[in-house]
């Protein structure tokens, strides 16, 4: 792999913008979406903005999570929803300001079922209702964190099918790379993850794809480039050579198949996925096969760029998980959905960077989505919003946790 975009001068070097401190620990999970932090820190995108980044990866959300808030990790490719909960004091920390640099992807998360309901017939989303609400014991599903995407996106899927997710089922939590085990003992009957571990599922012939979580919400949110607002207060520059250097990346990936599955290559690596090629190539491409015999090219597969329409930290993206948080009963009551994103969302220092590298920055800070309920989602009545939904719960949603 190489890297092959031209950089001009920077102010840096002598000037004001020069970054206050320049060698950063990143914190990032074995994930395919961890793609353009592992790209910036390793293939030449760090450096022309002053910046070393040194990768740190982590064994679980929790174990990224406090690291984070105490200062290990000065960011980290994160949950979005592990940021907002962690600002709002709930997820099992004490409440710290955080700060959402800049999105990191979009899509290319999957709901997966077991060999043993396959079997069973169980292919569909109308027989798995079927066989929850008939079966005389309660099917188990993984999630990767308490207030995660992967939990908000197994939730909302599994709504909108009319299956409770806190009542007709058990949500437990499992480290991403841990899922096809837990599987294969028998311990969890499907999980909601990022790939490349439900395509290794499907490899290894251990049940199927039954969803994705872009058909739940077409280009929605995913990852985030997540830090504490004090990093942010105290090293601005660096912030914003950071979000520079990753932007870069993200772009370099997409500017062609051949970068993609050169990056493919580099994640397959045991310091980063440890994971198979095969495994993590194609749904990189986002092309598709879901252990059902069924073959497709997904046109809302994986987005690390999209001209920075997947990078932008949108106030709509922030404000729709705490709706989320407080439909299921892990808020008890609203917050302020637009004060709280503003608080969050780093806007003003993304569009500085992404005007830098010459990106569209007057892009709305409010995006308008259809998902797969048919409710419109644009930020506009989060209260409203939040109670909307035929399916919801007002007691807090605990999770068991299989694996920390």
């Amino acid at each position: 792999m190489t890297n092959d975009i031209p950089f001009s001068p920077l102010a840096w070097v002598n000037g004001s913008d020069a970054p206050e401190k320049h060698s950063l620990d990143i914190g990032f999970m074995a994930l395919s979406d961890c793609a353009s932090v592992v790209v910036a820190a390793t293939q030449g995108f760090a450096q022309p903005y002053g910046l070393s980044l040194n990768l740190k990866r982590q064994s679980s959300w929790a174990g990224l999570r406090d690291k984070l808030v105490n200062g290990e990790l000065d960011a980290a490719h994160s949950l979005y929803g592990l940021i907002y909960a962690v600002h709002l004091g709930i997820g099992g920390t004490r409440a710290t300001d955080m700060a959402v640099l800049m999105g990191l992807n979009q899509n290319a998360q999957g709901i997966h079922l077991s060999a043993a309901l396959q079997r069973q017939g169980v292919t569909r989303p109308e027989a798995l209702e079927r066989y929850v609400h008939q079966s005389r014991t309660k099917l188990t599903f993984a999630q990767t964190f308490p207030t995660g995407t992967h939990a908000m996106w197994l939730y909302y899927w599994l709504a909108s099918q009319g299956i409770h997710p806190l009542h007709d089922v058990n949500s437990v939590v499992v480290p991403p790379a841990q899922m096809l085990a837990h599987l294969q003992a028998g311990r969890i009957d499907g999980f909601c993850v990022g790939e490349p571990w439900s395509a290794d599922a499907v490899a290894q012939g251990h049940g199927f794809t039954l969803a994705t979580s872009q058909s739940v919400w077409p280009d929605h949110p995913e990852k985030v480039l997540g830090c504490t607002r004090v990093f942010v207060e105290q090293y601005p520059n660096t912030a914003r050579a950071l979000i520079k250097a990753i932007l870069a990346a993200s772009r370099f990936i997409e500017q062609s198949p051949e970068n993609r599955r050169s990056t493919a290559q580099l994640l397959s690596g045991n310091a980063y996925l440890d994971a198979p090629l095969s495994s993590i190539e194609p749904r990189l491409l986002g092309d598709y096969h879901d252990g059902l015999g069924n073959h497709w090219h997904d046109p809302h597969g994986l987005r690390l760029h999209d001209q920075g329409r997947a990078n932008l930290p949108y106030l709509s993206d922030g404000m729709w998980f705490m709706t989320q948080f407080r439909r299921w009963g892990l808020l008890r009551e609203d917050p302020d959905y637009l004060a709280v994103a503003n608080q969050v969302q780093q806007l003003a220092l993304y569009r500085a960077a992404a005007a830098e590298l010459g990106l569209p920055g007057d892009v709305s800070a409010m995006r308008s989505s259809l998902l797969i309920d048919g409710i419109r989602w644009d930020g506009s009545d989060p209260h409203g919003y939040a109670r909307s939904f035929h399916l919801h719960a007002m007691t807090p949603a605990p999770s068991a946790h299989l694996a920390r």
